[in-house]
């Protein structure tokens, strides 16, 4: 059955690792939009964070879409909300407990900015926000009003002192019934409300689009794209650089994100 929908993941899968698209990946991406396919980021990044590649791609407007924070929102190209999922204050409160487990820091992000009441703040934290164009409110605990709410939390440490590790490893049973957790980067843990996927969010889009799931082709690296390497109707392409997990579960693993993997796939797949 012929693709309909292409969603990918930016950061190690359309990104180099010089954080730029590649020109024949472009080029091949653009091709596929120009036949009507629908071209989706779906990042755990923001839509700021999104916009800019958008824009490289020729993606913009309402009747372009992209999945952000994980799955947690999905939003089309001007800006409109189709679907947000969000943690309130109670889950606040949550996070600054499990944040206790590991020499960590935690961040909140939502549809406006980040937020943290951490001081000292990992590298990793920073560029989280200065790659999405996001602004960092650092705030004290009482500061946080009591009808905050947001759409992902991050758990960062410094390079290589293994900080999110021992998070990983000392992370409760409960806190994995009621949340969905992945770890991302070895110095970033990132969760959503239960059910909030980029498989989830793709699935709704499909199905808004009337799109059926088998018409859909996703290419992912990461732990937050297993969710769309679990639906068996998907279409799976697994970049040369993901990890294990993703490979395992792909239909084919194509050429690395620095070596137009996804142009690759794309040509002997869909164009």
């Amino acid at each position: 059955m012929a693709i309909k929908l292409i969603a990918v993941d930016l950061d190690g899968t359309l990104l180099t690792r010089s954080n730029t698209i590649l020109p024949e990946t472009a080029r091949t991406l653009q091709v596929a939009s120009s036949q009507g396919i629908k071209v989706v980021l779906a990042s755990g990044r923001p839509l700021s964070g999104v916009m800019p590649f958008a824009s490289q791609l020729n993606l913009s407007g309402k009747d372009q879409y992209a999945v952000v924070f994980n799955g947690a929102v999905l939003q089309n190209l001007a800006g409109g909300i189709l679907m947000n999922q969000e943690m309130d204050y109670q889950d606040f409160n949550t996070m600054l407990r499990l944040q206790r487990l590991a020499r960590v820091n935690v961040h909140f992000e939502t549809t406006e900015c980040f937020w943290t009441c951490d001081h000292d703040l990992s590298v990793q934290m920073q560029i989280n926000a200065a790659l999405t164009d996001n602004m960092l409110k650092v705030r004290h605990r009482e500061e946080i009003p009591k009808d905050f709410k947001f759409n992902k939390v991050g758990f960062t440490c410094q390079k290589d002192d293994g900080q999110v590790e021992k998070l990983w490893n000392t992370l409760p049973y409960w806190a994995f019934d009621k949340y969905d957790i992945v770890k991302s980067l070895d110095t970033c843990i990132e969760l959503n409300t239960k059910g909030a996927s980029k498989g989830n969010a793709l699935m709704e889009l499909a199905d808004r689009l009337k799109i059926e799931q088998t018409q859909v082709m996703v290419f992912g690296d990461q732990g937050n794209d297993i969710s769309m390497f679990e639906n068996p109707n998907f279409k799976k392409m697994a970049m040369g650089n993901a990890i294990s997990n993703i490979k395992e579960k792909a239909d084919y693993i194509t050429d690395d994100n620095n070596h137009n993997g996804i142009a690759k796939a794309l040509k002997k797949f869909v164009l």
